[in-house]
């Protein structure tokens, strides 16, 4: 007979609000710091979303109020209007048919990747072809229930591809002789300004509530995104968003999303893990040799051609590629086109291939 404190401990649903609430922060805090040591990408959403599947599907049955998930989809649109530099505009249009057939090729790649995986009939409804968009993980992630997909495989497939990215760009550096990629220290605690910090969060909190009213899929994101982007090169206010405020927002969408866990949804998870992966490996490749392309008819260093190719994780790529000699402006401004071209047509393109997923 195992003793009543023992069964206490390994049964979330008998615990007590306020101590399912200390764990889920202590155990979230603890897993991002570790992902931050290793340098895991995306740690600041991964931690508190790996500890809500836990806790979900031990039994704790716990859940987010809407409004904190909705206000948090619009301080990560205003992030995105907010990391987008000036003169990647400029970059494009100057090599626009560079940046043309390199962002296409990509989606094109992911997007046939995801409608042959789609058919496997392995993940349901539009799962397979949002979860193999290649970029904007957190905004696709966000954007996949509206259209009829699980929200949990899509987070499954989409930062196992960031991660799988990640490595091989970083192996890729290793090659080239890169010894040291150094992060630069960050501000958790500061704000430059709270009277700009108030109205950036009073913009974000108008966009949640015309997205609820209008109701747009993810209008709370998408609505911020394009007022943050007007924003943004009007300079008409300064978009303030302090690390701290960030780090929460993205807790919160990683308990969202992993509150919905259940034990089923896991182990379909673990089921379609060799396709997803293999998948993954094979969109790789694929831009490994788009990037050969690029080295051979562009004139393109390898390190940059490589990174600027990397269908995923845009903050790990940028940190690799500014601890080399590779080209920054040239990479970024690559997977800023690739991201905002999946922003703009992964919506229509997922609808399309899912009409003809039996076809």
């Amino acid at each position: 007979m195992p003793s009543p404190i023992l069964s206490l401990i390994t049964t979330p649903s008998r615990w007590t609000a306020p101590w399912r609430l200390t764990v889920l922060l202590l155990a979230s805090f603890v897993l991002v710091v570790i992902f931050e040591l290793f340098r895991l990408p995306a740690a600041l959403l991964l931690g508190p979303m790996i500890t809500a599947i836990i806790l979900a599907t031990s039994g704790a049955g716990m859940k987010l109020p809407k409004p904190m998930f909705l206000m948090a989809q619009g301080v990560l649109g205003m992030m995105i209007a907010n990391s987008l530099p000036l003169t990647v505009f400029a970059k494009i249009a100057l090599e626009w048919p560079l940046f043309l057939i390199g962002t296409v090729s990509t989606i094109v790649a992911s997007s046939f990747l995801g409608w042959l995986l789609s058919r496997t009939g392995l993940l349901p409804g539009t799962t397979a072809i949002w979860g193999s968009s290649p970029g904007a993980a957190s905004a696709m992630t966000i954007m996949s229930e509206s259209y009829g997909a699980d929200m949990r495989l899509v987070a499954f497939m989409q930062y196992l591809r960031v991660a799988c990215c990640a490595i091989a760009a970083t192996v890729v550096a290793s090659v080239f002789h890169v010894d040291n990629l150094a992060i630069e220290p960050v501000d958790w605690l500061g704000v430059s300004s709270w009277s700009a910090f108030g109205i950036t969060l009073t913009i974000i909190l108008a966009a949640c509530v015309a997205g609820v009213i209008l109701r747009l899929p993810s209008g709370p994101m998408l609505i911020a995104l394009t007022v943050g982007l007007i924003i943004k090169f009007t300079g008409i206010l300064p978009i303030v968003l302090p690390n701290w405020c960030l780090a929460i927002s993205f807790a919160v969408l990683g308990w969202s999303i992993g509150f919905r866990f259940t034990r089923q949804a896991l182990q379909h998870a673990w089921h379609v893990f060799p396709h997803v992966l293999g998948a993954i490996i094979a969109l790789i490749v694929i831009n490994a040799c788009l990037a050969m392309l690029l080295i051979i008819f562009a004139d393109i260093d390898p390190l940059t051609a490589f990174l600027a190719t990397s269908p995923g994780g845009a903050d790990s790529v940028a940190i690799i590629a500014a601890s080399t000699h590779a080209d920054v402006s040239f990479v970024m401004a690559m997977q800023v086109a690739r991201f905002l071209l999946v922003l703009i047509a992964g919506p229509m393109l997922a609808r399309w291939l899912s009409s003809h997923k039996t076809a």
